[in-house]
């Protein structure tokens, strides 16, 4: 999903760019670019940013000025982790605003709500699964990829909705007829494209999942 920045007071988006900052810093301080010297890594890297940019192409516009689309940050954070996520959700972001997607003001509201709250649940997950649920392939893949994506997707929705109710932007009643109704429309396919594509690279390419390991998942299971 994707807000204009038409919807949101300027003040909001001096907020928005202030918070972004200082979050997209920490991404970029702890950003594990070690691994990206790795030139099948790299490859990796910048393969999921173009497939996310495809993927972010495929919208509807719910309202004007609020579009859907797919996400698949819960995949790229397993994949990445969150600080690089966030650098390549922001990269991706970019370029469907560089391509006239949506407006600049945009981006600011869209990356925090899209990309930085979805990559931090994401972690919030893993770390809870860790530390509670036993260390299987099911688990990871069903908890971490399936029941997060759908999740995940929820609470976005519900974050995004909360914004637009306090900006102003739309009333409860048009959001609930053109979106909320839709939700479980629109979750679905979210826990089954991140469950999808987690079952694939951990069975295929185990390597490319930074949070997968196959001594600790499959190895004795």
């Amino acid at each position: 999903m994707e807000f204009s920045g038409e919807l949101f007071p300027t003040i909001w988006l001096w907020f928005f760019a202030l918070f972004y900052g200082l979050v997209l810093w920490r991404a970029l301080r702890w950003a594990n670019w070690r691994r990206l010297a790795d030139q099948e890594q790299l490859n990796v890297f910048l393969g999921t940013i173009v497939c996310l940019l495809l993927l972010w192409s495929m919208r509807t516009e719910v309202q004007p000025g609020f579009t859907w689309h797919l996400s698949a940050m819960v995949t790229v954070t397993l994949m990445f982790g969150w600080s690089l996520a966030i650098v390549g959700g922001s990269l991706a972001l970019i370029g469907t605003t560089l391509v006239g997607l949506n407006d600049w003001p945009g981006f600011l509201p869209s990356a925090l709500v899209f990309i930085v709250l979805p990559a931090t649940l994401a972690m919030v997950i893993l770390g809870l699964v860790r530390a509670y649920l036993p260390k299987h392939y099911f688990v990871y893949v069903f908890i971490n990829a399936f029941f997060a994506g759908g999740a995940i997707a929820i609470l976005v929705a519900f974050v995004a909705t909360g914004l637009l109710l306090l900006a102003g932007a739309f009333s409860l009643n048009k959001l609930s007829d053109s979106y909320l109704l839709f939700l479980p429309l629109m979750f679905f396919p979210e826990a089954v494209l991140n469950g999808w594509l987690m079952s694939i690279m951990v069975g295929f390419k185990p390597h490319w999942v930074g949070s997968f390991s196959d001594d600790e998942y499959l190895h004795g299971k």
